[in-house]
């Protein structure tokens, strides 16, 4: 039977059929190894933890966090812990693709999303989903209850890649549905003309929100694998054009690269967490960038 580390691999949640049990893979996973990750106690973020400052009450301190990680924490209250969530979801069709890895993009991305759920609800903390494409599909208001987590997943389970998007166009959308301020963590993989997406972007920040950019592409798409004469089909267009792989190989690269850079800093300047991520890597990888990124902020 696969470790709870092994489940933090994507082709081993592959193979788990039901979302609920592969959010608690993800995290039970995640969680069984930061013993072994330079973020002793990490958790904190979701386990109504904060570090000892001075001025707070000694009396206060979780001794048995102390035991584990060495140093002093003090125990939070539930006024100063919660957080209200929204994942939203791209249902872009180029979110469905993959070249070799067991996971699209999409599955990924659902799979990460489930995962954050879990972790919230149990937390006692309301989250709510938003998909979209060219429009908002589904807007569900964030709540703390333990049916939430019920209602997220199936709306998960169910939803598809289809057709083209507009990030932005649904950005705006959904900002003036958000009465309080709240943390917004968006899925996709923004092959879309960076310059909107990061104005709607700021239009969220300015009005006080959090924001978490998880950036997921396909492992084939950041490495480029391929050679030769390849036909290469726009997902949402239809278009096809054949290519020369190998001479175009290092031209795309840079472009890519050029890309993630562009909204890494535009993110950075803004104060937004930019999470780049591949379809090839762990699920803990994602996770102790959010968590390590959310931490830094406070």
């Amino acid at each position: 039977m696969p470790t709870a580390e092994q489940y933090l691999k994507p082709e081993v949640i592959r193979n788990v059929a039901r979302l609920d049990l592969r959010a608690r893979f993800i995290v039970e996973g995640f969680l069984s190894g930061l013993h072994a990750s330079p973020f002793h106690g990490f958790s904190v973020e979701f386990s109504e933890h904060r570090r000892y400052s001075t001025g707070d009450d000694p009396k206060d301190i979780d001794w048995l966090v102390y035991a584990k990680t060495d140093r002093y924490y003090v125990k939070k209250y539930q006024a100063e812990t919660n957080i209200t969530g929204y994942l939203m979801l791209d249902l872009s069709e180029s979110m469905g693709y993959t070249f070799r890895q067991q996971l699209t993009k999409f599955e990924y991305s659902v799979s990460l999303a489930a995962a954050l759920a879990y972790m919230m609800i149990h937390q006692q903390d309301p989250v709510g989903l938003v998909t979209f494409d060219e429009k908002l599909q589904t807007v569900l208001p964030a709540k703390s209850r333990r049916t939430q987590l019920a209602s997220i997943l199936a709306l998960l389970a169910k939803a598809k890649p289809t057709g083209p998007t507009e990030v932005a166009q649904a950005l705006k959308l959904f900002a003036p549905m958000v009465r309080h301020k709240s943390l917004i963590m968006l899925f996709s993989d923004l092959l879309v003309d960076p310059e909107p997406v990061m104005h709607s972007l700021r239009m969220i920040r300015h009005a006080g929100h959090d924001v978490i950019l998880f950036h997921v592409l396909d492992e084939a798409e950041v490495t480029f694998p391929f050679s030769g004469s390849v036909a290469l089909r726009d997902p949402e267009t239809n278009e096809e054009m054949k290519l020369d792989a190998s001479g175009m190989r290092r031209d795309y690269l840079d472009a890519m690269q050029a890309l993630r850079d562009q909204y890494k800093k535009d993110c950075q300047n803004m104060g937004i967490d930019f999470v780049p991520i591949d379809t090839s890597q762990r699920f803990d990888k994602a996770l102790i960038e959010y968590l390590s990124q959310r931490q830094a902020r406070f």
